[in-house]
């Protein structure tokens, strides 16, 4: 081995080695980039274009969220039952061609909120479909001994697009105005496609579920069995359902707060959504550090406790000259700790699952976590319009903080150093089947 090779190890990791995870993190790099456009240039597109109601802007995010409710318990059994490949290229297809709908909305005089809640939907759609095609063929592809690594490059492919994607995103807005900014997340997932369409077919690709005669209902509840049976994953499904519930109402109206009640500009807002960035950045570097001097579970639940925190400071930004800057700081930890969290939940959730059922407990998982979001985005929005938008995102910070006690007392988290390193037995397939369908 060269010694350039030694060097490229040291700083990107021997995974930098596989073609095939190379493409995989580009075009997950370029989507990200792309998603930091729509993810300001949709709210705002309803904040100052359509002039939307707080409600209307807990609609719009309900209608995003609304798939991985309606579809996320049987994605993973479709997931399984394909190749993942073409399904994740078949979502990146799709959402461009959703996202194209709002430029051209906007130029033939069409855009509306429904036409929002539409390619909000479908987006979602594209979403579950091809998050849960990506974290399995990923794993396929990597190794279990390296998803660690792999976590942590996507995680600084998430906070590359956090740290200068907002910004790039603010000048965009600015000079497309927002519904034609969104026009470059469109090219993205159409670019994406086109680079995993370069990725080798391997024997790993094949589908994992082994009963033919199984139908999707049993397949489905196979992976609730293992999720049922697991005590991590089962505390983490009941707290990430009650975290999620209160991000999506938090995450409703935090634009329509930072351009109404705070009067920050886009370019401004892009810039202070940057300090995520930075807070990403400084978590994928760090986690696997703090996760030897900490322990894993408490690492993880220092992560949702800093979320908690963040929406109180969010909550108590003032109008005025510095509230920027007070802005981004929250913003920093909100996405610092929840960068912690989050690449140790996606290590742990897959380490601990077999082979042929990733993808069934990989979108469960998402399932039971989400399936609460529209109603939180809802509850968010009504409750903005009857006690105002900061008061919203305060009760979402003290929700935050009572959640990661109740986690630390009744959860297995607290008393967990390390990740697992080995698949636990569950029982076989077959047996587990016929179990499952005699309930």
């Amino acid at each position: 081995m060269t010694t350039e090779t030694h060097r490229l190890d040291k700083y990107f990791g021997k995974l930098w080695r596989s073609r095939d995870f190379r493409t995989l993190w580009i075009s997950l790099t370029i989507t990200h980039f792309g998603g930091q456009v729509t993810f300001l240039a949709l709210p705002l597109t309803a904040a100052l274009m359509l002039n939307a109601s707080p409600f209307e802007m807990g609609i719009l995010t309900a209608f995003e969220a609304l798939p991985y409710t309606l579809f996320g318990l049987f994605t993973g059994v479709l997931v399984d039952r394909s190749k993942k490949l073409p399904l994740i290229i078949m979502a990146d297809v799709g959402r461009g061609l959703a996202l194209l709908a709002v430029p051209i909305a906007a130029w033939f005089g069409w855009l509306s909120m429904p036409v929002l809640y539409v390619v909000g939907f479908l987006v979602g759609v594209g979403g579950i479909i091809g998050w849960a095609a990506y974290q399995v063929f990923m794993t396929e592809r990597v190794g279990r001994q390296n998803l660690v690594e792999a976590n942590s490059r996507i995680a600084l492919a998430d906070s590359s697009a956090q740290l200068i994607g907002p910004g790039l995103a603010g000048i965009f807005i600015h000079w497309l105005t927002a519904p034609f900014a969104i026009l470059l997340d469109a090219i993205a997932f159409f670019t994406s496609a086109m680079m995993l369409k370069s990725i080798r077919a391997q024997p790993s690709d094949a589908p994992k579920i082994r009963e033919k005669d199984a139908t999707v209902w049993q397949d489905a509840k196979e992976g609730l069995h293992l999720i049922w049976s697991n005590p991590v994953l089962r505390s983490l499904a009941w707290g990430l359902a009650i975290w999620q519930f209160l991000k999506h109402m938090y995450f409703a109206i935090v634009i329509l707060f930072a351009a109404r009640d705070l009067a920050l500009s886009p370019g401004t807002i892009g810039v202070v959504w940057m300090m995520g960035g930075v807070g990403f950045l400084i978590a994928s570097f760090w986690v696997q550090h703090a996760n030897r001097k900490f322990g894993v579970g408490r690492v993880m639940l220092g992560g949702l406790l800093s979320t908690g925190i963040a929406w109180l400071l969010i909550a108590w930004v003032s109008p005025g000259s510095w509230a920027a800057l007070h802005l981004g700081i929250a913003i920093f930890v909100l996405d610092l700790g929840a960068m912690l969290f989050f690449i140790n939940y996606l290590t742990l959730r897959q380490s601990v699952t077999p082979d042929h059922l990733l993808g069934r407990v990989t979108s469960t998982m998402i399932f039971l976590s989400i399936a609460c979001a529209p109603l939180g985005s809802l509850a968010g929005g009504a409750m903005a319009e009857l006690f105002g938008l900061r008061t919203t995102i305060g009760v979402s910070g003290v929700g935050g903080l009572v959640l990661c006690i109740v986690l630390a007392r009744f959860s297995p988290l607290a008393a967990m150093r390390e990740l697992p390193s080995h698949i636990p037995r569950v029982p076989p397939t077959v047996a587990s089947s016929q179990e499952l369908a005699a309930e």
